[in-house]
């Protein structure tokens, strides 16, 4: 990837890039586009309309995406005030930490239903694999909730060197443009 993305195809072609890894782990390809464009283009919130415009799709398009992306939380949506048009964006804090480690909700379903499973079952195989479930959900949750714990830990102290370089950096060289 060039230093700095010169226009809007090329903002486009890291898009698709970026979408594919996604495509690649199971999200639906608009979906992935999406996802990639609010996370790659510079602006807070966007609606459907400028979404469809930026990607060059129809708004139909957007409109599917939005709502599978807002269901799994990866966005969210809101309005903008004084207006009616719903906006959507990501957790900016923490994209990939929300996104890879707040999965506690859905392991709990699987640990719940296993263990629905498990008294509902005769002594068996079956039984014995849905305990296995249920453990092992119990066991990811810890591990995620503790993975939590030192991302956390991890981005305060990365903002805090970053926060000292660009300080040094601005010192010496004043505003840097950025992507």
């Amino acid at each position: 990837m060039p230093d700095r993305l010169r226009d809007r195809a090329d903002l486009r072609d890291y898009v698709e890039r970026f979408a594919e890894i996604l495509v690649a782990s199971g999200m639906q390809r608009m979906s992935a586009r999406v996802f990639s464009y609010i996370l790659i283009d510079d602006a807070v919130t966007y609606t459907a309309a400028e979404l469809a415009d930026g990607l060059d799709v129809s708004l139909a398009a957007i409109s599917g995406a939005v709502r599978e992306l807002t269901g799994i939380g990866l966005l969210f949506k809101g309005r903008r005030p004084g207006t009616r048009a719903d906006v959507y964006q990501l957790n900016d804090d923490d994209i990939w930490g929300s996104i890879m480690l707040d999965r506690s909700p859905i392991l709990d379903r699987y640990r719940d239903v296993a263990l629905d499973g498990v008294r509902a079952l005769p002594a068996g195989a079956g039984r014995e694999r849905l305990r296995q479930t249920a453990d092992y959900m119990e066991f990811i949750k810890t591990e995620l909730a503790a993975s939590r714990e030192r991302w956390n830990e991890h981005r305060r102290r990365l903002r805090e060197e970053r926060g000292a370089a660009d300080a040094s950096d601005n010192a010496r060289s004043g505003p840097r443009d950025t992507f």
